[in-house]
This record gives C-alpha cells, sequence and structure tokens, in this order.
C-alpha cells in the first residue's frame, strides 16, 4: 500500500498544489469518508466505528492509519479501547461543502437526463426520472 504522507518532502519545497492532492488523496476511499463522517458527530472508539461502519477489523485499521498518517484524525488509547477524533474541526464544514456540491452536481445530472428522455424517448420503457403524475 503507498504511504499518503502530507508533510514537505526534504528534498525541496512541495507546491501548494501537490500537498492539496495528497490531502484530497487521504479522504479518498469510502470508508475513509465515512469514518470522517462519523467522526464528525465526535470521538468514537474503533469498535464503535466497525459497529456503523460493518468493515471487517483489519481493512477499518488500515483505513484509520491512513487518516492518522495524513495528520486527519488523531487518537488516544484508553485503558480498554483507542478513541479516535477529528484533528480539525473544520473537516466538518469541508464534508458538508462536499455535500452540496454533490447534491447540485447529481441534480444537473438529474436534469440532462430528463431533457434527454424527453428529446428521445424510447419505445416500450417508462421513463426513469419522470416526474410522479398528480
Amino acid at each position: 500500500m503507498e504511504r499518503t504522507s502530507l508533510a514537505p518532502s526534504t528534498a525541496g519545497a512541495t507546491p501548494l498544489y501537490e500537498l492539496k492532492a495528497e490531502f484530497f488523496k487521504a479522504m479518498g476511499h469510502p470508508i475513509r469518508i465515512r469514518v470522517l463522517e462519523l467522526l464528525s458527530g465526535g470521538p468514537l472508539s474503533v469498535s464503535d466505528l466497525n459497529a456503523q461502519i460493518g468493515a471487517n477489523a483489519p481493512h477499518l485499521s488500515q483505513q484509520l492509519n491512513v487518516l492518522k498518517r495524513a495528520g486527519l484524525i488523531s487518537s488516544e488509547r484508553s485503558e480498554k479501547y483507542v478513541v479516535y477524533s477529528l484533528a480539525f474541526p473544520e473537516l466538518i464544514e469541508l464534508l458538508a461543502v462536499a455535500r452540496r456540491i454533490l447534491i447540485d452536481v447529481l441534480a444537473q445530472r438529474s436534469d440532462l437526463l430528463i431533457d434527454l428522455q424527453a428529446s428521445y424517448p424510447l419505445p416500450n420503457r417508462p421513463n426513469v426520472l419522470q416526474p410522479p403524475s398528480a
């Protein structure tokens, strides 16, 4: 597995756009996004995360390690288990903005699909996104 790090290399200054790409790459997995969403509600133990995500334990642990190495989450060991939390509360806002953008993108695609279906109706097939009739 490729190691993800947001730290600049020692060979010279890493351009900001490359650091941004590494930042987004660290979030580039569905389980990592789900972990960040769940941690937006507050710190959770590995068992709490696993109960809500349903991934096998080694795979979840691997994804948690990627987020931790990238500096996006932090962990604290208690007597019995490890509790994870967001390293930056701004991640909550970033996830909310991403959700709003995705909703707009999907709405535009929906409109395009409806226009396409209206322009070229297929015989013997109902429109997929036809608005319900009253």
